[in-house]
């Protein structure tokens, strides 16, 4: 009987760590694709002609952003999932105000033109990633390596906002 209580209690567990999961890398990557759908069409983008060779293509933009989103969100569950808002209390934050500052960046850029408004974004978004791969190295080194590639991803989408601003 009491291995029956235990055996149940640790599915409940795993079903909700399962059901967090989901939400945790959901709820960003939903933003981000939905940002991608509204304002994703790139007329403005496309409409550059002398763009330099390291320009990618709006396709890979787009999937690159999703997947900076999927690593960023679960990178945030894995902290939460360690217990690190215990000891990093600002990591959630940080997190938020990234998630924030990358979803303008498609809006800004693709759709509205105002690339010295990007930069500054992004400028702002890679300090704050960074604040969050600090946060995160304290407490899950796995997570920790996951913003690594969202922060090689920021800063590429700085330099193309940058050079954007003299094309």
């Amino acid at each position: 009987m009491a291995s029956q209580i235990l055996h149940d209690t640790k599915k409940s567990q795993a079903r909700r760590a399962l059901r967090s999961l989901a939400i945790g890398i959901a709820v960003p990557f939903t933003l981000t694709l939905a940002i991608i759908i509204i304002f994703g069409s790139g007329r403005k983008y496309n409409q550059i002609i002398s763009k330099p060779f390291w320009f990618s293509p709006l396709w890979f933009i787009h999937l690159a952003t999703l997947g900076s989103s999927f690593f960023m969100g679960l990178a945030m569950w894995l902290v939460w999932a360690d217990g690190g808002f215990q000891g990093e209390t600002d990591a959630m934050s940080l997190y938020i105000v990234h998630v924030s500052l990358s979803i303008v960046w498609h809006p800004l850029v693709l759709v509205m033109g105002v690339y010295w408004l990007a930069l500054i974004s992004c400028l702002v978004n890679f300090g704050t990633l960074f604040l969050c791969y600090l946060r995160f190295r304290k407490v899950n080194p796995f997570a920790r390596d996951l913003a690594k590639p969202c922060l090689t991803w920021t800063a590429y989408l700085c330099l193309v906002s940058f050079k954007l601003m003299f094309i």
